[in-house]
């Protein structure tokens, strides 16, 4: 028997979300163009029911087991990153209500590829073998391709699909060989298996070099991480607003999840190799993607640049190598979900109209007239430059923490600076909201959905900078380490 009822059953939120696109994909054709929302609605129901489905699995034998032949996991650690990525989709399909009827993009697909990037999400963070990584992986990225193009009218989401797509499928390619590689080196895509094998000390050094280059190059596009970063800028730019806000989140985490789960796991017995290239890749990540933001005007691009350096960040924390390592990464990626959906919303409250909020010019003189969106701007810009109490910072901090643990502290000074430099450009454009005079009058867009997200992001940013414990607490328990 190939699998049984206890299979089915650990599976439950993956059958639910991927089920419910499926389903609406039909119910798609019975509801009126100007009324697409509700397809949105229905979509966000039913990441509701897979997380409750989720809590529901904690509480039964299935949790803390592997299934279908040891391929899915269903453990702490695969249940938090879910949770993230459910945020994610929530969030993001709340922001899109107004936005889609504004750029004239309201079509129930948008809604439905959406929950079909979360299942891919999902799996990645159950994949307990290279080709349940792999299926996950694919399963992610297709919808987000169209996603970012979704607005055909625009030659800029065109451009940045296009060139997604291109390097997406390069990408794909050499990840795929470097599984290969990994499976001809161990004789296993287990990643318990691939461990046993390679903790003998009995494969090939060199291949297994090789290998293991394919595997950073392969998820280090995934995460916009330097020198696989090239797609980043135009498809942020590109996409439609709240797309621009799901893949800096959704797809980011899913992927930081498949990438511990993988190189402390499988690839563990060869941290010193892959500790090497992961931290020349988290440290060209910070310098460059700090550093070229500050020449930005256009915010999502900046924040494009951005997401590259905040990649490093996290990627550090894998680098430490150590429970404390790991679990810094799960709360960075949490927070991050928070603060940057935040700023995304506030983009999205400016366009209407003429005005599009994407160039940072527009935000001059903001706090004189919206004192309240301008306040709430600014705790999510203190939040992503890491300045406290802010969340922020507690994620960086505890970043750092883990390298100088490990002693490596001159990474740690490194990120420090470059966090530094961090700060100017996101405090720019707190400068231009609160020291300049408004050039013209602010036309903002009023949703409830956009309220909605704006309020559980500033809630999350601040509560968990003053009381970051539960949350750290929860992260160190459903790390990979026992």
């Amino acid at each position: 028997m190939i699998f049984g009822i206890k299979d089915v059953i650990a599976v439950l939120p993956e059958i639910t979300v991927a089920g419910a696109a499926s389903c609406l994909l039909l119910v798609d054709f019975l509801i009126p163009r100007e009324r697409k929302s509700a397809v949105g609605v229905l979509a966000i129901i039913f990441v509701i029911f897979a997380a409750i489905f989720s809590i529901f699995l904690m509480g039964t034998d299935v949790m803390g087991t592997t299934v279908f032949a040891g391929m899915f996991a269903v453990d702490g650690f695969s249940t938090f990153f879910k949770y993230v990525v459910y945020a994610a989709a929530v969030l993001s399909i709340m922001l899109s209500f107004h936005y889609v009827k504004e750029e004239g993009i309201n079509a129930g697909e948008y809604y439905i590829l959406m929950l079909f990037s979360l299942s891919g999400m999902m799996v990645m963070a159950s994949a307990k073998d290279l080709l349940t990584v792999y299926v996950g992986l694919e399963l992610m990225s297709l919808p987000v391709y169209v996603l970012v193009g979704f607005m055909q009218g625009d030659v800029r989401s065109n451009e940045g699909a296009m060139k997604y797509v291109i390097l997406g499928a390069f990408s794909s390619a050499i990840l795929l060989y470097g599984i290969s590689l990994i499976y001809g080196l161990t004789g296993s895509t287990g990643l318990h298996a691939v461990a046993a094998v390679l903790s003998s000390g009995s494969v090939n050094q060199g291949a297994l070099n090789v290998a293991v280059i394919m595997m950073v190059a392969g998820f280090a596009f995934k995460i916009a991480g330097v020198p696989f970063h090239m797609w980043a800028p135009d498809a942020y730019e590109g996409a439609p607003t709240p797309i621009t806000a799901f893949m800096s989140v959704g797809p980011k985490a899913a992927a930081f999840a498949v990438i511990l789960r993988v190189f402390m796991e499988g690839l563990g017995p060869a941290y010193g190799k892959w500790q090497i290239m992961l931290a020349a890749v988290a440290v060209a990540s910070l310098a460059y993607g700090n550093l070229t933001a500050i020449a930005q005007r256009n915010i999502k691009r900046m924040l494009a640049y951005s997401s590259i350096g905040h990649a490093g960040y996290a990627l550090l924390g894998l680098v430490a190598g150590t429970s404390e390592g790991v679990s810094s990464v799960m709360y960075y990626m949490a927070v991050y979900a928070l603060m940057n959906l935040g700023v995304f919303a506030v983009i999205i409250m400016m366009r209407k109209g003429g005005q599009r909020g994407t160039e940072i010019d527009e935000y001059a003189g903001l706090a004189k007239s919206h004192k309240g969106l301008a306040l709430v701007m600014l705790i999510f810009l203190f939040a992503l430059a890491g300045v406290p109490p802010t969340a922020g910072f507690v994620a960086k901090f505890y970043v750092f923490m883990a390298l100088i643990h490990k002693g490596m502290v001159g990474l740690a000074l490194f990120a420090v600076l470059m966090s530094a430099v961090a700060a100017y450009f996101y405090i720019r454009i707190v400068m231009l909201m609160y020291m300049r005079e408004p050039v013209k009058e602010f036309e903002l867009a009023h949703s409830r959905g956009i309220y909605y997200v704006l309020a559980i992001a500033t809630a999350g940013t601040v509560i968990l900078g003053v009381y970051p414990g539960f949350l750290i607490e929860l992260a160190q328990k459903a790390s990979l380490f026992p």
